[in-house]
């Protein structure tokens, strides 16, 4: 069983958070997501337009940029959390050009050789992906795709096809971080979703308070949280990790009291 599996093979939601690589001391505040208890980490890989992700993203990625945080930082992040946490899954997420500019086959050994478990490509649609994906799967890293609001029936075969580790559901059709989606939309999607694949259904986007959490995890398989935890790292910076910390324990706790996924 892979990491991801395991992490998905609980009674309850996974919890999955988000943050910036570059942005702050990076090692210091995934250590904390992983003391608050969650089950997946997707790092951010910083860009110059990542036209997704709303202004707590967008800040955090100028900040990291700023920084001088180039592909080879992320990369050693990741080799290094690696190391200290050899249990817990490390997802990338993030653009084209920073994954593809030295070539698929490239980055996915080095994503290989850091240990990392799977990549999210925001801006290759599965129509397009004719190296990236393959590179990826051929080095064991899942390639996790993106299912939206207008996703439909006929296209949802395409975004499956080749996907792996789980889906991540984006519950909003815009940015990161300022619309909250209706429960009942997400209920109706996660189900319509979960009737056409195997693979563990995560919700993310909008999602920013443990009342949420809870909700999601009642139905989905997965609830990611990004915007909330950068704007910690935004507002806190050094002393970040402890409240990152706490706004996970709050999560996984609520994602506990929902009880055993849908």
């Amino acid at each position: 069983m892979t990491r991801l599996q395991s992490a998905f093979a609980k009674s309850r939601a996974a919890f999955v958070a988000f943050i910036t690589a570059g942005d702050g001391d990076t090692g210091a505040n995934l250590d904390a997501l992983v003391a608050g208890g969650a089950d997946i980490i997707e790092l951010g890989m910083p860009f110059t337009d990542p036209m997704a992700d709303g202004p707590a993203i967008q800040a955090a990625n100028l900040r990291a940029l700023g920084a001088g945080t180039t592909t080879a930082d992320v990369l050693q992040i990741a080799s290094e959390f690696r190391e200290r946490h050899p249990d817990t899954p490390l997802v990338l997420m993030g653009y084209a050009n920073p994954m593809i500019r030295r070539g698929p086959k490239w980055f996915a050994q080095a994503a290989q050789k850091a240990g990392v478990d799977g990549v999210i490509c925001v801006d290759i649609p599965p129509e397009e992906d004719g190296e990236l994906g393959p590179a990826l799967r051929e080095a064991g890293i899942a390639p996790i795709r993106l299912a939206t609001p207008t996703t439909d029936a006929a296209r949802l075969p395409q975004v499956l096809e080749g996907s792996d580790g789980f889906l991540y559901y984006v519950s909003v059709a815009g940015i990161t971080g300022l619309q909250q989606a209706a429960q009942s939309s997400i209920e109706e999607a996660v189900g319509a979703l979960k009737a056409a694949t195997d693979l563990p259904v995560a919700v993310g986007f909008g999602v920013r308070t443990p009342q949420q959490a809870e909700a999601i995890a009642k139905v989905a398989d997965g609830v990611v949280v990004g915007s909330a935890f950068v704007d910690l790292v935004g507002e806190y910076g050094a002393e970040a990790p402890a409240k990152l910390k706490e706004l996970t324990a709050s999560m996984v706790n609520a994602i506990r009291h929902a009880g055993n996924k849908g």
